[in-house]
């Protein structure tokens, strides 16, 4: 066997040879010819499966075009324009709840290959749901023999039923549709062609199947409608592009990938990495490997059956659920990091074609929230769409916990429509340990997603105080002194909504910016701490400086926190559902819809705490806070010049008011013109944005997944194109009280603007929409208020 040598040693031993012209026969290729410089002994073997424009269109054309290929010598080209749009047949998606046989149903059916088409023949003349079910029971039969460890009928319908489907029917669509964009046709285009590479004693060095190659230019062209590379691949692609013999010549090859969607982070990486060294090492300008990304959004067709798999979200219908690409990809996602790893690899075993995208890993659910709501329809729900960041590099590091994120924003649009609003508040309020928060509230994800953020707020306020860090350090220089040590007056720190951006159009609202605010107030306390009080020596101009100056360094710090990072995630998630179930209030406000019998109702009995959450407790929460005022969460030291130490002990959210600004229409289309066709595709396909490495997903409540067109058939058309086939808590607590429209009725009707924008008055009070989420998640009184504490330290320097 022959060890094995890095590339760059084989380089090193090759030797220039003369020149060698050879000429195809059969369906052997030709090489490029150049100057070998192949180890003695190394060779290359070259077949094809026939011409591209052949096997692909049906056809061929007498001579390859000018512009055949890749269209510039960029290492990175993106097509501009919207995105396109192909279509491919998926119909056994339409059956993924088909019940598992039991030993009888199989004997049943039987388990040939003659069995399974006389129950296609059957279903395909009757287009009873019966006959499909029994013609996938007759291929899992067939699947399970002389298999000591089948997998089961619930695994083996997604991964080996739908899933080889998929792969199967979108990758072979989007081959046809590249030979035909990149005019990849004519006598020199060779499709599936293998490439291998030996060395003197016939082993095999590399092998790779490259989905086109021009036999005239030497150029090697890969189709991926996911625009991932795989890594085994691409170690094969290194050693090819580097092999130079008597009859084939690669260093002079060009590769490129044709892509259907946006490459994740780690293929563009990896990509312009190997690229850079490959121009360095041919001493040549041009770009040996090279993306052509031509975005193209791919839709599946399946008919909608009694089999049918849905969601239970997103749907106020009870027992009724929802289907579209969030659904299936958040549910499909592993919840924790060592199930998504597995989740991610079986994903990979089954996209052998690279048109399965980048499988559930890749989306980032840490980051998912809402971005669009349509009109509800009695009947058929509503349609929405939901934003997320990709994951750089979701085979290494799969994105997790899909499920418990898309229920969450959907348990919290719910729970907004149900609660009237003086039952929306909650308080941490060391004085109130009765008024800590609704007791229905109490019991969803919401309430506690509301009152945990207020909590890790108030500790961000602490970790900011540190006098050793900015902005801790700048504010206790300025703040006023006590014996000259820094002091400040108590208060309370509350998160409200920032000023929205939101666009209605297109019978529904695009929820395009919904930052969180941060305000601090001050505030007495009667709960005894341990220390001194030293605020009670300070002036009353001097409490207001020092407030003042909590205002200017500190707030602006932990309000970009919980603007940014994960650990807000759920309460960014919780809002942004807050303004959707205000959109749904009013689009039922003017007609009845199917979430009238939930709005206002107090019935949460759908939605409850979940998961790891079940048993959670708001007071558990309020004694840490307690604990926190009295005792302190973190300790920082003040040196004096006489040698003394002082050590400071240092410890909410109030939807009541939401100021928005409406997007207008120009401004609508000049930053977001794509985003309507994005987020109407998102409905049916995962899609992406063009200038961010973001994804959206939706889904339907009518799951109108075959576009209105007749069912398709088992086999994809040659075009690609579709074939027309409880009783009131105790009110909130004061001081926080109700602000103006805060009713619990619904809202009126916004007046009609021909700009599309949700009604608004000449003044900077808003009204409509954002307005009427005054009546959301009030956080009262002094809530997560923070104290100063000093006690005398150490007093001696020695």
């Amino acid at each position: 066997m022959r060890p094995q040598l890095s590339i760059r040693t084989r380089l090193r031993r090759r030797l220039a040879s003369c020149l060698a012209v050879t000429s195809a026969v059969g369906m052997m290729l030709v090489g490029v010819t150049g100057t070998a410089n192949a180890a003695p002994g190394d060779y290359a073997k070259v077949t094809s499966g026939g011409r591209c424009d052949k096997m692909h269109l049906g056809k061929t054309l007498p001579r390859t075009p000018d512009n055949s290929g890749a269209p510039t010598g960029q290492q990175h080209w993106v097509k501009g324009g919207a995105d396109e749009e192909y279509y491919f047949n998926l119909e056994f998606k339409g059956f993924e709840n088909v019940p598992a046989p039991t030993r009888a149903d199989l004997n049943s059916v039987g388990n040939t290959d003659a069995d399974v088409k006389k129950w296609d023949s059957a279903y395909r003349a009757s287009r009873n749901p019966e006959d499909m079910k029994r013609a996938i029971w007759s291929r899992y039969a067939r699947y399970i023999q002389g298999k000591p460890s089948p997998k089961a009928f619930k695994s083996w319908v997604p991964q080996n039923l739908i899933g080889a489907q998929h792969s199967r029917e979108k990758g072979g669509t989007f081959e046809r549709k590249a030979v035909q964009d990149f005019n990849l046709v004519g006598p020199d285009w060779q499709c599936e062609v293998k490439v291998e590479i030996f060395d003197k004693n016939g082993n095999k060095i590399a092998s790779r199947r490259y989905d086109a190659y021009n036999q005239r230019t030497g150029d090697l062209g890969e189709f991926k409608a996911d625009g991932k590379r795989k890594t085994i691949q691409f170690k094969n692609d290194k050693i090819i592009l580097r092999h130079r013999d008597a009859k084939y010549d690669f260093t002079k090859s060009k590769f490129t990938m044709f892509a259907g969607e946006k490459p994740n982070r780690a293929t563009t990486r990896e990509y312009a990495a190997e690229n850079a060294k490959l121009r360095a090492e041919r001493g040549s300008g041009n770009n040996p490997i090279r993306i052509a990304e031509r975005r193209a959004t791919a839709k599946g067709l399946w008919p909608q059956t009694k089999y049918t798999k849905t969601y239970p979200v997103f749907n106020p219908r009870p027992n009724t659920g929802t289907q579209g690409p969030i659904n299936s990809t958040a549910y499909e996602s592993g919840r924790n990091p060592a199930q998504a790893r597995q989740i991610q690899n079986q994903y990979n075993q089954m996209n052998t074609r690279g048109a399965l995208g980048r499988g559930p890993g890749g989306v980032d659910f840490s980051t998912l929230e809402l971005q669009y709501v349509g009109s509800p329809v009695k009947g058929k729900g509503l349609d929405y769409s939901m934003k997320a960041d990709f994951m750089p590099d979701e085979d290494n590091n799969p994105g997790w916990g899909g499920e418990a994120k898309l229920e969450l924003a959907s348990d919290a649009l719910f729970t907004w429509l149900a609660l009237t609003p003086d039952r929306q508040w909650v308080n941490l309020n060391p004085d109130q340990p009765d008024k800590i928060m609704d007791k229905g509230f109490g019991g969803t994800d919401a309430g506690r997603v509301l009152l945990e953020a207020d909590m890790e707020m108030k500790r961000d306020f602490s970790r900011a105080m540190d006098p050793e860090k900015s902005p801790g350090k700048e504010f206790m220089n300025a703040a006023p002194k006590v014996d000259g040590v820094p002091c400040w007056g108590s208060g309370r720190n509350w998160i409200v909504p920032g000023r929205a951006k939101v666009r209605e159009q297109d019978g529904g609202i695009y929820i395009l910016d919904a930052p969180l605010k941060l305000n601090h107030a001050a505030m007495d306390f009667d709960t005894p701490v341990q220390g001194e009080d030293c605020s009670k020596k300070l002036s009353k101009a001097e409490k207001e400086r020092s407030h003042q100056l909590i205002s200017q360094y500190l707030v602006p710090h932990v309000e970009k926190q919980v603007n940014t990072e994960k650990k807000y995630a759920d309460l960014r998630r919780v809002y942004k559902s807050r303004v959707a179930a205000e959109w749904i209030r009013q689009q039922d406000a003017k007609k009845p819809t199917d979430f009238r019998p939930i709005i206002n109702s107090n019935n949460l009995k759908r939605w409850p705490l979940r998961g790891e959450n079940a048993d959670w407790d708001s007071r558990t929460v309020w004694k840490e806070m307690v604990k926190s005022f009295t005792e302190g969460d973190f300790t920082y030291e003040w040196p004096l010049g006489d040698g003394r130490v002082y050590t400071f002990f240092v410890g909410g959210v109030d939807f009541s008011k939401a100021p928005k600004r409406n997007v207008t229409h120009a401004e609508f289309q000049l930053q977001h013109r794509r985003l309507p066709q994005t987020t109407k595709d998102s409905v049916r396909a995962q899609t992406s944005e063009r200038d961010a490495d973001v994804t959206l997903l939706g889904g339907s409540g009518s799951a109108k997944t075959d576009g209105a067109k007749p069912d398709p058939t088992p086999s994809p058309t040659d075009t690609g194109k579709p074939t027309p086939t409880d009783a009131p808590s105790t009110p909130s607590p004061d001081p926080t009280t109700p602000g103006s429209g805060d009713t619990g009725k619904p809202t009126r009707p916004p007046a009609k603007d021909p700009d599309g924008d949700l009604a608004h008055t000449g003044s900077d009070v808003p009204v409509g929409l954002i307005s009427a989420i005054a009546a959301a998640a009030v956080v009262a009184g002094g809530a997560l208020a923070w104290w100063m504490r000093r006690r005398k330290a150490d007093t001696t320097t020695g």
